[in-house]
């Protein structure tokens, strides 16, 4: 219900990391010309969404990019080769700020809505051309809860993430268990809701991979490897890798793994 929706994302901000600092994401930087800036219409009149869109020469479909909870919010997209990698194969590419991030307006319920959003501005930007999900940590998290329940993608690539954000925050900041013991408690609906191994099973795509760090604190490589079962999908664990550090140390597996998924070739990696 709504009702509980909008108290339990205020109670998951109350203990949350900082979102962002003030001002807008950083420019792209002049490698990644030509680019766009964008503002995504947000339901419930809750104002809009700071994107950047990527536009390919000669395109095939449409990649949203939906980033983690980290400080520069769609900007983190500007490294490693991800949007490149995209172009070069014939993706356009829409990276965009989380609500409370960036130039985007403050959050208004689960971040699941805004995902939403924004894969409906980018389906009408690709009009016609097939659609996928790239998302990261948080990004890929929330993006679960759409892609179970919207039709017309047909592929996802999830990084790092885990199969419940409370369970995740019982790992990393076991201080505050008695704040996730009452969220479980006054908010049980929602609690099952943010459950993504209760989402993966139905994703409504064709292809699916996750990714994840074999020394990541607070996401064990049997659940990645769990998840990728359960939707279908495959799967690369990263020896030595934490969190957000898998594209970093094997950055060609990783983009290797997500273009396999991307387009519907049959691919030789098996991990």
């Amino acid at each position: 219900p709504l009702r509980e929706e909008l108290r339990g994302g205020r109670m998951l901000l109350a203990l949350a990391p900082r979102a962002a600092p003030d001002g807008a994401s950083s420019e792209p930087p002049a490698e990644l010309a030509p680019w766009e800036e964008v503002q995504i219409p947000r339901g419930r009149g809750a104002g809009t969404l700071s994107g950047t869109w990527f536009p390919a020469r000669e395109p095939r479909g449409g990649v949203l990019l939906v980033h983690p909870w980290v400080p520069w919010g769609r900007a983190y997209f500007h490294r490693r080769g991800r949007i490149e990698t995209l172009r070069a194969a014939g993706f356009h590419a829409l990276a965009f700020d989380l609500p409370g991030f960036g130039g985007s307006g403050p959050p208004a319920g689960f971040f699941d809505r805004d995902v939403a959003d924004a894969l409906t501005f980018l389906a009408e930007r690709a009009a016609g051309l097939p659609l996928a999900v790239w998302g990261i940590s948080a990004g890929g998290y929330w993006a679960h809860m759409v892609l179970s329940a919207r039709p017309g993608v047909t592929a996802a690539v999830f990084e790092d993430v885990s199969p419940h954000l409370i369970e995740w925050a019982w790992r990393l900041a076991p201080w505050g268990r008695p704040f996730y013991l009452l969220y479980r408690w006054l908010l049980p609906r929602a609690y099952r809701f943010l459950d993504v191994r209760r989402h993966a099973p139905a994703l409504r795509v064709e292809r699916t991979a996750y990714v994840s760090g074999a020394d990541d604190r607070a996401i064990r490589p049997g659940e990645t490897r769990a998840l990728a079962t359960a939707s279908g999908g495959r799967c690369l664990v990263v020896d030595g890798a934490g969190h957000l550090d898998s594209i970093r140390l094997a950055n060609a597996e990783v983009l290797e793994l997500a273009m396999d998924t991307l387009l519907p070739q049959p691919s030789s990696l098996v991990s």
